[in-house]
């Protein structure tokens, strides 16, 4: 069964694509769901959560250089790049917002996977995960008042307090219960990366369902500015962490780290906050950083390196 659940895991682009399809061609399906979006959220947070340890904590002051190296270039450089696309691409307020929101989210769940195919460092991935995801009950609203405040009411409060019980308490919740059920969880650990894929798939069907009108419209210009966003984030990563002497393993986890954002957040908060429409290009991301994150691990995976390197 393990080896069976390994493998659905590693087909989550495929997924994505195929449950988007059948959100697109049959909105029905999905569409009745979508004030579920922001629960399917925490419950994935909470997975997160049952796979930390309070060491994973104390890991963020124990190599800060690294840690706030990865956490500057993704909360300073992805929502600049972010509204830069957007502009040059004369994507309208709404549409703006959700990019912003993606550049200005935390690291994806997936990332930390995708570092381990990577051949990266693992430790360092899980610790700038969480590290980020905390940065980011305040940065997240701050930095998409700065970008589109001008142009939208942005509820900086309200989306803290939403960012909070969306990701923070289903965190610590997590961390709490693995307290006491840590070799269980440990032994069923696949069955929880799992559940956050199928989580994840079932925002972006919904979010597709909300949005089949907005797609066909606008579905190139949106999927081109996701995919230059993702690849800007993978390279000034990798390049960025290249510039300050880290090492390969470290650079691929940075690059991976902030190439990878947690877009399903992004596409809640956007539906909540800004309407329907500005959650798409948290949904065009959440599939499309899978697809370029295991193309690159793969690639990765056959560049080996040695392990002081």
């Amino acid at each position: 069964m393990k080896k069976l659940l390994k493998k659905t895991n590693q087909m989550f682009p495929v997924w994505a694509l195929l449950f988007a399809a059948a959100a697109y061609f049959h909105p029905p399906l999905f569409n009745h769901y979508a004030d579920y979006i922001l629960y399917l959220l925490a419950a994935i947070m909470f997975f997160m959560g049952l796979t930390l340890v309070p060491a994973d904590f104390v890991r963020v002051f124990k190599r800060p250089d690294k840690v706030l190296l990865g956490t500057g270039i993704q909360f300073l450089l992805m929502p600049l790049v972010a509204w830069l696309l957007s502009k040059g691409l004369l994507l309208g307020p709404e549409m703006t917002a959700g990019m912003v929101l993606v550049g200005a989210t935390a690291g994806g769940t997936a990332s930390n996977v995708m570092v381990y195919l990577a051949g990266g460092r693992v430790a360092l991935s899980v610790t700038m995960t969480l590290f980020s995801t905390l940065v980011a009950i305040a940065a997240t609203p701050l930095l998409t008042q700065l970008y589109v405040g001008q142009s939208l009411d942005v509820p900086v409060i309200d989306m803290m307090k939403t960012i909070a019980w969306v990701v923070l308490l289903p965190v610590l919740a997590g961390v709490v219960i693995n307290r006491f059920m840590e070799r269980f969880l440990r032994r069923n650990e696949i069955w929880l990366a799992t559940l956050s894929m199928l989580g994840v798939v079932l925002v972006i069907a919904i979010v597709v369902s909300l949005n089949q009108g907005s797609i066909a419209s606008l579905g190139p210009v949106l999927a081109l500015a996701v995919i230059l966003h993702n690849v800007t984030g993978l390279a000034a990563g990798y390049y960025g962490a290249k510039l300050l002497k880290c090492d390969e393993r470290e650079c691929r986890t940075i690059a991976i780290e902030v190439g990878m954002q947690n877009s399903g957040l992004a596409a809640g908060l956007a539906a909540k906050y800004f309407g329907v429409a500005s959650a798409l290009p948290g949904a065009i991301f959440s599939v499309w950083h899978n697809i370029s994150g295991a193309i690159l691990a793969g690639h990765w995976k056959r560049v080996r390196v040695k392990d002081g390197s």
